[in-house]
């Protein structure tokens, strides 16, 4: 593990590049002994100094949740990050392009839990019993460590993902509810447009062949530090989808049968 002071200070580094959009380099670059373990340890600091702001934990994503994902991360299980209070946008807004350094967005489903979920032992049918509705989501996720280094143009590793909250930066959720047995979740499918034209398909089942398998997977892997997730958390499965890169004006909105839902995302506004 990195020493504690510099866990706080990677932390404090990342506090100050989401508030001035100014990009890191990678962390795994500086420090080669960087594991996951510190990678969380970074995360969970970043967390404490923006609750100290008086920010709160609204629910959690997942991420690298396809085996596509897992096999370029050089990994064999998803990750995870907390969902903020100010990283949640209302459907249909307009939402300012300069809360982000370099935003990309993906296709979700969300699970809105009734109940609590505490592992370890947690099944995907423990999920959906303890789900309240499953909407249709659409997350940003942004680098405030850069994807690629700035000189050698090498890809970050997983432990700079995992530090800079998995990636995420915002979260857009919408369109009309569902019970989580009103349908196969697995054949859920979704077309993301941008600007009007469809930029990626996908279907749910990509998602750890159920998407509600991240979310059993998340309660048994956080079980083991004593935390567990709670009534009314918003779990983001993971994406089917690969990013879309979004720019200035850019306006989203997704598809998603066989639900027949649509979700008028979000435009990213300019200045």
């Amino acid at each position: 593990m990195l020493p504690p002071d510099t866990i706080r200070s990677l932390a404090r580094r990342l506090y100050d590049a989401r508030k001035s959009r100014t990009p890191l380099r990678h962390f795994s670059m500086q420090h080669p002994d960087m594991t996951v373990e510190d990678g969380y340890a970074i995360q969970s600091e970043w967390v404490r100094m923006e609750v100290a702001d008086g920010r709160s934990i609204k629910g959690r994503k997942i991420g690298l949740t396809s085996r596509a994902m897992q096999q370029a991360s050089q990994i064999t299980e998803p990750d995870y990050a907390p969902l903020m209070d100010d990283m949640f946008f209302a459907s249909g807004s307009d939402i300012p392009y300069e809360r982000f350094i370099a935003p990309r967005v993906e296709v979700e489903l969300a699970f809105v839990l009734r109940e609590p979920l505490a592992g370890p032992g947690v099944t995907i049918f423990d999920v959906l019993r303890a789900t309240d509705y499953v909407s249709p989501a659409l997350e940003i996720i942004d680098a405030r460590i850069e994807q690629f280094d700035r000189d050698t143009h090498a890809p970050r590793k997983v432990f700079d993902t995992i530090a800079d909250f998995a990636a995420n930066a915002g979260i857009v959720v919408g369109g009309l509810p569902v019970k989580a047995d009103a349908v196969d979740l697995r054949w859920v499918g979704a077309l993301l447009y941008k600007n009007a034209v469809i930029e990626e398909t996908g279907l749910a089942a990509a998602v750890l062949n159920h998407p509600a398998t991240g979310v059993a997977w998340l309660a048994n892997k956080v079980a083991p530090y004593g935390e567990a997730l709670r009534a009314g958390d918003i779990i983001l499965g993971g994406s089917f989808t690969r990013p879309t890169s979004v720019a200035p004006g850019d306006v989203l909105h997704a598809d998603y049968g066989p639900l027949g839902l649509h979700l008028d995302a979000f435009c990213l506004r300019d200045r």
